[in-house]
This record gives structure tokens, sequence and C-alpha cells, in this order.
């Protein structure tokens, strides 16, 4: 029996509490400079923004929120993030590129393309 395919967000950074904190005062302190437009354009200062909350919830197939570090089994390790995947089984296909989702200047126009 085939998996169901879901959507896989993937941020430019790395799991884990430490690199939360420090990604967090990155975006606070030097938000031109932060290098995950995905994470700019969806989160506050330390939550998930409301907003795209209720968007995700609208979409009809299971939506997964990875890091870099936990998204190697679809991705080279050089590959461009933040990126959006549709994932089925091992198989994964790029949906939006890192190019698609920097061009996103709003969280709107994220919703749009997605």
């Amino acid at each position: 029996m085939a998996e169901e395919a879901r959507l896989v967000f993937v941020y430019n950074a790395e799991s884990g509490l430490l690199n939360m904190l420090k990604d967090g005062l990155h975006k606070a302190l030097r938000p031109e400079t932060y290098p995950c437009s995905l994470c700019a354009l969806t989160y506050g200062a330390v939550s998930m923004k409301k907003e795209w909350a209720r968007f995700i919830a609208t979409i009809a197939l299971p939506v997964e929120f990875r890091y870099r570090d936990t998204a190697t089994m679809w991705l080279s390790e050089d590959a461009p993030l933040p990126t959006l995947l549709m994932v089925q089984g091992s198989e994964a296909t790029p949906l939006m590129s890192a190019q698609d989702i920097d061009a996103c200047s709003s969280l709107a126009e994220l919703m749009d393309q997605v």
C-alpha cells in the first residue's frame, strides 16, 4: 500500500533549541541578513504566525515542517533552501524552489503561491 502524499516545507535552518534561540535573535536583531525567507515570512519572534497556521490547516494534504538537518533523506547537503516538497514514500518532488520562496515579499504572496 502506497504512503499518502504530503507537503513538506524545509527551512533553511538547523533543528534544536539552541539553534531556535539563535535564529530568533538573528531575526530580531538583523532580519535583513536572516538566511531563511520561509521562517521570516511564517514566524514571528517565537511562534508561527496565526494567519499561516490557519492557512496550513486548510490544505487538503498532510503538512510537515522540517529543518535542513532533518530532510537529508530527500535533499542533498548543499540543496538551496528553503523549499516546498511533495513527498510520497521516499520520493520527493520539488513544488517551490528556494528562489520561488525568496521571491515572495509577504506572507499573503507565499500563501497565494502555495
